[in-house]
């Protein structure tokens, strides 16, 4: 398998490949970055390199016999964990499961790979249990953990494992209607700026605001069903329905962690020519208007609905921003 295209040159893929021919990668790794699909692609090129590594089968001996080749998502010594259900939690019986297939010898490859994705969504007593696999690792066996929260692991999973940084270019997303709904915002806080003096001015503001928070919410559901669309033919044929209810999920959260920071983005854009006129007034909005959205974004994190958070965030722009 190839490596992602924004990671190949990457000195972190330079230090695996050696490390992989050698026979010397480290039994635990810990791939972390900005995004979970290049993670994950990561992981799978480094399973595929460690699986099909012999011509022989099973590396034991058998001349003249070349292993069969087989993706990783369908090689029986590859086992992948990943979130169950709308909380998309990894479970401690997920993880005894786990580590049950792992502590087997191989079937057919030298050794055997564990994928982890999104390990950050592990309970604690998954966690707890996984750490004396981490201590104590079967032979023959490659565990591969992904997050882009490695500091929502526990100290002591970080610590034992391999560490290596994945950043991936930032880009800007935009969905359908997504280009105009950031139009829509900058003209809305323009508007703030300019000052509101009236009640229909107030009233005009507040509908406004209330406007953007419900395109939000069809923006976000529209783009979440199209890349379901095609991810969910991708998917393995074992794939739970739970698990397929956590892939979804994690869908839509990580297209509305995009647009939040799109919003953050447009918000600084929006200020900068202010800034650069040395305004105070539109320094201590902007400052207080992006710790007001970091801490909805906060929220979504423990399940706060999206448009509460984008509420929370625009009425207090209402306020933050206008000039009076």
């Amino acid at each position: 398998m190839p490596w992602p295209n924004a990671v190949a040159s990457s000195p972190s893929i330079a230090v695996i490949e050696r490390a992989i021919k050698r026979e010397r990668l480290s039994h635990s790794l810990l791939l972390t970055g900005d995004d979970i699909e290049t993670l994950q692609l990561v992981g799978l090129a480094i399973a595929d390199r460690l699986l099909n590594a012999k011509d022989e089968i099973g590396g034991f001996g058998l001349p003249g016999m070349e292993a069969p080749r087989f993706a990783p998502e369908q090689h029986p010594d590859f086992f992948v964990l990943r979130p169950t259900g709308k909380m998309r939690q990894i479970s401690a019986d997920a993880t005894r499961a786990l580590i049950g297939k792992v502590q087997v010898s191989p079937t057919m490859a030298p050794r055997k790979v564990a994928l982890i994705l999104e390990c950050d969504r592990m309970n604690t007593s998954a966690a707890n249990i996984f750490l004396k696999t981490l201590e104590e690792p079967p032979a023959n066996t490659t565990i591969l953990l992904l997050t882009t929260r490695p500091y929502a692991l526990l100290t002591t999973i970080r610590s034992r494992c391999l560490n290596f940084r994945f950043p991936t270019a930032s880009a800007g997303y935009a969905p359908d209607g997504w280009a105009a709904w950031i139009d829509d915002y900058r003209a809305w806080l323009t508007g703030l700026t300019g000052g509101i003096t009236d009640k229909k001015a107030v009233s005009g503001s507040i509908f406004a605001a209330y406007g953007l928070i419900a395109r939000f919410g069809a923006i976000l559901d529209f783009a979440t069903g199209e890349v379901w669309k095609k991810q969910k033919e991708k998917l393995p044929a074992e794939i739970t329905e739970e698990e397929q209810v956590a892939i979804e999920t994690g869908i839509a959260n990580g297209l509305r962690a995009r647009l939040f920071i799109e919003i953050e983005q447009a918000t600084r854009t929006f200020a900068l020519p202010r800034l650069k006129e040395n305004d105070g007034g539109t320094r201590r909005a902007l400052t207080s208007s992006i710790e007001k959205l970091e801490h909805a974004v906060g929220l979504l994190r423990v399940n706060l609905n999206e448009s509460a958070a984008l509420e929370d965030f625009l009425l207090a722009s209402l306020r933050l921003w206008n000039r009076k």
